[in-house]
């Protein structure tokens, strides 16, 4: 077994995880966070129900939607299914198998996918054969491409196709985030060298210029984002936005950044409520789908909780760390209990027992989310969890690295998840540049005789998105993390008013580089920009062009107001995905004195390691 004497890690009988022996940012949420300003959201839902309405109510009479499995979970989020009825349209999903329905007119919505357009074509062609007459839409999301038609094409059921296009760019998952709902973005631009995915979101955040106006102020770091700041000054020149007409801006400051540029962050394990919650059950689409009896329900059927900001507890309490949440939880479960032996014990006036009503109200809160926590303690209170955590931190400080090899080791030996010992050995191949051709030649043999050759293409698509390689240079992990505080190693002492709570002891390299974009520019870290992946840019966009931020000297002084003395609003948006951590320490940075800034996040979708991973594991089941 693997022991790490350096590392002194707290244990607590309630099993919540910790890496240090503080509860250092204790509670994140003690300054009341400004309200976010939510108009992308209101009005990206608003435009987008509108359109698929649009899109049935031309489809006069019954009609029978058949919609892409993988966007039936965002279009819930848009639309009632009894808006879908109101239009006379009945709801199926696409398969392989024919679609039953009595319908005359049949509505595809579909992603532009070459399997999605055989399904198609194969419902199409066994209608035919049966002598079934009917008239068939197919709506692209968000495009239609020419490759898909060439599909209808080949299939011959083109000429017979009515084609349109369902322009749905963005997704609000809640109040200050939105999902482009690009599952596969990371792996299609760093393995598949496929970047069209950067189109779509140029695209989307061009259409929020046109109703918002247009982003003055735009940083970029990565391949990805810098592409995309290209493809924004074209879409300028192509569609321009009338700065003029606009007025002020809504949006002051864009910051683009690439996941490639800091894939340290999603492999760590997140020790926030909402991010543990996405490690364990995996939240999707604002909801996590558990067993009833988890719930206190006599039944094991799979229910669907919902988690969003319209749960006040939630929002109080899911960027906490988790270990402060299960001691928030007891505090309000013991004051509704002293209350209720307070009235029960003794008169109170008609005020008082209205105020202990009052605070009733929020008992099935506070008992949904004692049971959520009371199943995540079922995994945190296992030594192998700590172990784990442990070692997560031991990477990170690029110590011992025999002790961290045996621990990888050790887990391919034992015949652990793949997608686990992946997770720690990309943690471990980022942090040290690589590894040493002894070393990373025994592991992937390892891995092969362990877990099947037929996981040879899984190897082969983290090497090619440089997440498992051999080492060529020197690792530089330990200057960035030095010159960028992301490892707080002393939390007594610790300013607890940093982002460093998040991961007990670890800073996300990717929001310290948002903390320097808003506060003095990238130009303050000019040497350490450059040994992250990428290039990086500072910009500042007029009506139809582009210029250098750095070279208005009076520009950073007053990046966080804008002109009649609001709070600015920044919208950052994450490349190939973001975790609910990263999303909790920029609400926390929003919280702080002295920032000036609301943030709204973008990405291409909701992440944690395990997800990701997943996406390049070609016979991931």
């Amino acid at each position: 077994k693997v022991r790490i004497a350096e590392k002194k890690v707290l244990r607590h009988d309630s099993g919540s995880p910790a890496r240090s022996t503080s509860l250092h940012g204790a509670d994140p949420q003690s300054r009341q966070r400004p309200s976010q300003s939510c108009f992308p959201q209101a009005s990206s839902s608003e435009q987008s129900q509108k359109d698929l309405l649009n899109i049935l109510k031309n489809i006069r009479g019954k009609k029978c939607l058949v919609i892409d499995p993988k966007i039936g979970g965002s279009l819930s989020l848009l639309i009632q299914t009894s808006l879908l009825r109101e239009n006379d349209a009945e709801l199926r999903h696409l398969s392989a198998e024919p679609v039953q329905t009595e319908c005359s007119k049949i509505l595809y919505l579909v992603r532009p996918q070459i399997n999605l357009m055989k399904f198609i074509s194969s419902n199409i062609q066994y209608n035919l054969s049966k002598g079934v007459q009917r008239e068939y839409f197919v709506y692209f999301v968000p495009r239609r491409t020419v490759v898909c038609e060439k599909i209808f094409e080949e299939e011959k059921v083109h000429h017979i196709l009515t084609i349109g296009e369902y322009p749905f760019y963005l997704l609000p998952l809640d109040e200050d985030v939105l999902s482009f709902e690009l599952d596969l973005a990371y792996k299609e631009c760093y393995v598949d060298g496929d970047t069209s995915s950067l189109w779509h979101i140029a695209k989307a955040i061009h259409k929020l210029e046109l109703s918002f106006g247009i982003v003055p102020n735009v940083r970029a770091k990565g391949r990805a984002s810098t592409k995309v700041a290209d493809i924004l000054n074209s879409l300028q020149v192509e569609e321009p936005v009338n700065a003029a007409d606009m007025g002020i801006p809504e949006i002051n400051t864009l910051i683009l950044l690439d996941r490639e540029v800091d894939m340290v962050t999603p492999m760590c394990f997140q020790l926030t409520y909402e991010g543990l919650l996405d490690e364990i059950l995996q939240i999707n689409n604002g909801s996590v789908e558990i067993d009833g009896t988890v719930m206190g329900q006599q039944d094991g059927k799979k229910i669907k909780v919902p988690l969003n900001s319209s749960d006040k507890l939630y929002k109080e309490i899911r960027d906490m760390n988790y270990e402060v949440v299960v001691q928030v939880l007891r505090q309000k479960a013991t004051s509704i209990q002293q209350d209720y032996a307070e009235v029960k014990s003794t008169s109170q006036s008609v005020s008082k027992l209205r105020d202990f009503a009052k605070k009733l109200y929020s008992v099935p809160e506070i008992a949904r989310h004692v049971n959520l926590a009371h199943h995540l303690q079922s995994f945190t209170c296992k030594p192998s969890f700590h172990a784990r955590l442990d070692i997560e931190q031991t990477i990170l400080e690029l110590q011992n690295f025999e002790a961290c090899f045996e621990y990888i080791e050790e887990m391919i030996h034992k015949q652990e998840p793949l997608v686990n010992v992946l997770r720690l050995l990309v943690l471990f191949s980022i942090t040290n540049s690589g590894l040493p051709k002894k070393n990373f030649d025994y592991l992937r043999r390892e891995i092969l005789h362990s877990y099947g050759f037929e996981h040879m293409p899984t190897l082969y698509n983290l090497e090619k998105a440089g997440l498992f390689r051999k080492q060529e240079s020197k690792s530089n992990w330990l200057t960035i993390a030095r010159a960028l505080q992301l490892i707080v190693d002393d939390t007594e002492t610790a300013n607890p008013n940093d982002i460093s709570y998040i991961f007990s002891g670890y800073a996300p390299l990717s929001i310290r580089l948002i903390q320097h974009a808003i506060r003095s520019g990238w130009r303050s870290i000019e040497e350490i920009m450059k040994l992250l992946p990428g290039p990086h840019v500072d910009l500042k966009k007029g009506a139809t062009s582009y210029s250098s931020m750095d070279a208005n000297p009076i520009f950073q002084s007053n990046l966080d107001r804008v002109a009649d003395g609001r709070r600015s609003l920044a919208l950052v948006i994450f490349i190939g995905g973001v975790t609910y951590a990263e999303i909790a320490a920029l609400r926390f940075l929003s919280s702080q004195e002295g920032m000036g800034y609301d943030f709204i996040v973008g990405t291409t979708k909701m992440v944690n390691g395990t997800t990701m991973l997943e996406t390049l594991m070609v016979n991931n089941v």
